[in-house]
């Protein structure tokens, strides 16, 4: 076992630039693989977050709409005290787990926080914002029960499911998310020649020698291992370059700034990036292990 583990040394030192070659590919493309999983695993985080946290609006009428339950223009005291009463209800005060009443005042002080410094706040009138309740579901997937239970009630103009917001920032960071597989998918192709070609030069620089232990006797896996443990080696070392960059990025990027400039958002963990370090390390270690028995195996008929 050891003269196989010397014979892979004298194999790294005499194919060093391609060695190089290997480690950096293989650690681009695990970067890449990586950074696609805690991205995922982000997604998932935010998503458990912010879906739990995200409430249905219930609009009433401010008298500028044209919806067909505001024929009368504005909503009136009695209609808001219905739409408060149906709240209240048998039917829905269960699935309902808290709500309140955001009047035209509150939402104009809270729009020109949000949009303070932009030219759209000065366009826009108090009365103009409207009123509204907000709703607290128990189980935010039956928002549908609320959107129905006021589907024709007067002074309602329309019922919003602020996850449906939510829903068009996810597809985006989870088409971010694929744009990175595609791209660790092709990093990968591009390690496995890289790996495959290496280990076949390898192997044709020591012709002689090969032939020399064939003619003596030597088992097809004397000669194949230390051709197997190269490749290994040099996708470990990638491997692990990844995932202490990803350590890294978690904990100076994500934890020390993202956390800090956007306190209201779920970030992920230093222990997710530890997480995921052995996975892609077993990932790289396996991806070369089987690329290098395959470029041996075919290398060699013996």
């Amino acid at each position: 076992m050891w003269s196989m583990i010397r014979e892979a040394g004298a194999g790294l030192r005499r194919n060093l630039s391609m060695v190089i070659s290997i480690v950096l590919v293989t650690f681009i493309s695990l970067t890449f693989v990586g950074a696609a999983i805690l991205l995922q695993m982000q997604i998932n985080q935010m998503k458990n977050y912010w879906y739990d946290k995200a409430q249905v609006a219930v609009y009433l009428c401010t008298g500028y709409e044209q919806a067909p339950l505001c024929p009368d223009g504005k909503v009136t005291d009695e209609q808001k005290t219905a739409i408060e009463a149906t709240l209240k209800s048998e039917e829905l005060a269960p699935l309902i787990k808290e709500y309140f009443f955001e009047d035209e005042a509150t939402a104009y002080k809270n729009f020109k926080e949000q949009f303070s410094g932009s030219d759209v706040a000065t366009y826009v009138e108090a009365d103009q914002l409207g009123q509204t309740f907000w709703v607290s579901l128990v189980d935010p997937s039956k928002s549908e029960v609320i959107a129905q239970a006021f589907s024709d009630t007067a002074g309602v103009s329309s019922v919003k499911d602020q996850r449906t917001y939510l829903d068009q920032i996810f597809q985006v960071l989870n088409g971010a998310s694929l744009a990175a597989i595609g791209v660790a998918v092709l990093m990968l192709l591009c390690a496995v020649l890289l790996i495959s070609t290496t280990i076949r030069l390898s192997a044709f620089a020591r012709r002689k020698e090969l032939g020399i232990m064939r003619f003596v006797g030597a088992s097809n896996l004397y000669i194949q291992t230390p051709f197997v443990l190269e490749g290994i080696a040099s996708a470990l070392f990638g491997s692990l370059l990844a995932g202490g960059a990803l350590v890294l990025v978690v904990k100076y990027f994500v934890r020390d700034y993202l956390v800090t400039a956007m306190p209201y958002v779920s970030f992920i963990q230093i222990s997710d990036a530890l997480i995921v370090w052995p996975v892609i390390v077993g990932f790289g270690v396996l991806l070369a292990g089987f690329s290098s028995a395959l470029a041996i195996r075919r290398y060699l008929r013996v």
